[in-house]
């Protein structure tokens, strides 16, 4: 019989998981839930591109490029570029969203047991991003009376 990995077990339950029921059982009773928990997008979907969906002229949807399509990366390079950064196509590497961004980073520019700061309040996967990846979070903390400004560096200094 297959077992979790002692990796697996240690991991962090998803808070997001944890509150969906309780967020589901309240629609049921007929209380209107503001979802702060994903990226949802709120806005429609512009027509252009719905149509350019139902009009796709080819019969295999093939995998893209994993680092992403080079005229992608060439027009996210030219957006920052205008905002001075000095950065080439094959500097970037487009991901599916931000959790995978986030990991890949953690993962590729931190050893095990190094830490990391992290304002918070934050995005509450970032403790199972750590995990996997073998580090430590210190948060340092931003208030709601300061807008969630970052502190000081002195404060991230004490950390």
């Amino acid at each position: 019989m297959p077992v979790i990995s002692e990796k697996g077990l240690n991991m962090p339950a998803s808070p997001i998981r944890k509150l969906t029921p309780y967020a589901d059982q309240a629609k049921k009773e007929g209380k209107k839930i503001y979802h702060l928990n994903i990226g949802q997008p709120d806005i429609q979907t512009p027509e252009v591109m719905l149509n350019a969906l139902k009009n796709i002229d080819f019969k295999v949807w093939a995998y893209t490029p994993s680092e992403g399509t080079a005229s992608y990366r060439s027009k996210l390079a030219e957006y920052y570029n205008k905002l001075n950064y000095n950065i080439e196509p094959t500097d970037i590497l487009v991901t599916n969203g931000g959790s995978e961004a986030i990991t890949i980073a953690m993962q590729a520019c931190l050893n095990e047991g190094e830490e990391v700061i992290i304002p918070e309040p934050f995005y509450a996967n970032y403790n199972g991003f750590a995990c996997s990846s073998d580090i430590i979070i210190k948060p340092i903390m931003s208030y709601i009376e300061s807008g969630f400004a970052l502190p000081s560096i002195a404060e991230f200094e004490k950390v």
